[in-house]
C-alpha cells in the first residue's frame, strides 16, 4: 500500500499558523508535529552550511522527511553562472545529515521557463544521475516544450531510465512558460505533486515577494479534484508527497490540512501518513507554553 505525505514547501512563511512568541528556531519541531513532509526551499536562494540539515533533523521526529531544492544555479536560473560539478559537490555535501539520519525525501530540480526540450538539456538530466547516484531526484518543468506530443514520449522514457521522477503540478495555465497537469509516474518509488495556486495576474508578474506571486486559497471543490488524481498516482508508486507552495499567509497550511483531511475520505487504497500530533504523540517544546500562548 502505497503512503502519501501531505505538507508545504517551506515552514517559516506561515506566519499566523504559529503561536506568538514562538521562536523561529523551534517553528521546525512545531510545524513537524502537525506534518510529516516539508519542502526547503531556502536551498534555492543560497547554498547552505551542513549543519542547519543537523539541526533540522535533529529538531524533528523519526519518519518525518525533508524534500530539498536545488541550489538556483544548478537549475539554469542563474544567467550568469553556468552548472558546476564543484557546485553539485557542495550542494550534495550540505544535506548528508540528512541522508545519516534517514530524513532525506528527494532532491527536487525545478527548471525555469528558459529551459526548454533540447538535447543539450536532456543530456544535463542524464549527468544529474551521475551526480546524485543514490538520491531520489525528481525535476520540474517550467516551459510547455517538455509536454509536447513529438517531446514527450522521449522525456518520459529518459526519465524512466534514469528513476528520475517528474513533478506533477497544480499551477496557473498561462503561456508557455508552466506545465500542463499531467499524471505520469515515471519512477515507482516516489512522486511529487506541488500545488503553486492558480493565480493567473501574478504567475508572470515581477511581485515584491514570493508569497505575492503564489498569493492563491484553494477551495475546497478544487482540492476535491485532486482526491482520485493522487489516488491514481499513489496506485503506480510507494510514496507520494504533496506540497502546497502558495505561500501567502498561511494559506499552504490550510489547504495541506484541507486536503489531508479530504484523501482520508472513504476507504482510500493508500494511506495518508499520520502526523505526530493526529496520533496523539505531539511533543511540548522546550521553553515555550503553548498554553500560555493561546494555541
Amino acid at each position: 500500500m502505497a503512503r502519501v505525505l501531505v505538507g508545504t514547501c517551506n515552514w517559516s512563511d506561515h506566519k499566523p499558523f504559529y503561536p506568538a512568541g514562538l521562536p523561529s528556531n523551534q517553528q521546525i519541531s512545531y510545524y513537524a508535529q502537525r506534518f510529516s513532509v516539508v519542502e526547503v526551499n531556502s536551498t534555492y536562494y543560497r547554498l547552505m552550511p551542513a549543519r542547519n540539515f543537523t539541526l533540522w533533523a535533529e529538531r524533528t521526529p523519526p519518519g518525518f522527511v525533508f524534500d530539498v531544492k536545488a541550489f538556483q544555479q544548478l537549475t539554469f536560473h542563474d544567467r550568469k553562472n553556468a552548472p558546476q560539478a564543484e557546485t553539485h559537490a557542495a550542494f550534495s555535501a550540505s544535506v548528508q545529515p540528512l541522508r545519516d539520519a534517514d530524513k532525506l525525501g528527494a532532491l527536487h530540480f525545478q527548471f525555469p521557463p528558459w529551459f526548454v526540450w533540447t538535447g543539450q538539456n536532456l543530456a544535463y538530466l542524464r549527468s544529474l544521475r551521475d551526480l546524485y547516484p543514490d538520491d531520489l531526484l525528481s525535476v520540474e518543468f517550467r516551459h510547455s516544450s517538455w509536454y509536447g506530443p513529438q517531446a514527450f514520449p522521449e522525456v518520459g522514457e529518459t526519465l524512466r531510465g534514469l528513476r528520475m521522477g517528474l513533478t506533477v503540478v497544480d499551477a496557473p495555465q498561462v503561456g508557455t512558460g508552466t506545465a500542463p497537469m499531467r499524471l505520469e509516474v515515471t519512477t515507482p518509488t516516489l512522486c511529487l505533486v506541488r500545488f503553486h495556486g492558480r493565480n493567473t495576474g501574478t504567475w508572470y508578474a515581477r511581485t515584491r515577494t514570493t508569497a505575492e506571486r503564489f498569493d492563491y486559497l484553494y477551495a475546497e471543490s478544487e482540492l476535491r479534484e485532486w482526491v482520485p488524481r493522487i489516488g491514481q498516482l499513489a496506485a503506480l508508486v510507494d510514496v507520494v508527497h504533496v506540497l502546497f507552495n502558495n505561500n501567502m499567509q498561511d494559506y499552504a497550511v490550510q489547504n495541506a490540512v484541507q486536503l489531508r483531511m479530504l484523501l482520508r475520505q472513504g476507504q482510500p487504497e493508500y494511506e495518508v501518513v499520520a502526523s505526530p500530533e493526529e496520533q496523539g504523540a505531539g511533543q511540548q517544546l522546550p521553553g515555550f507554553d503553548s498554553a500560555a500562548s493561546g494555541r
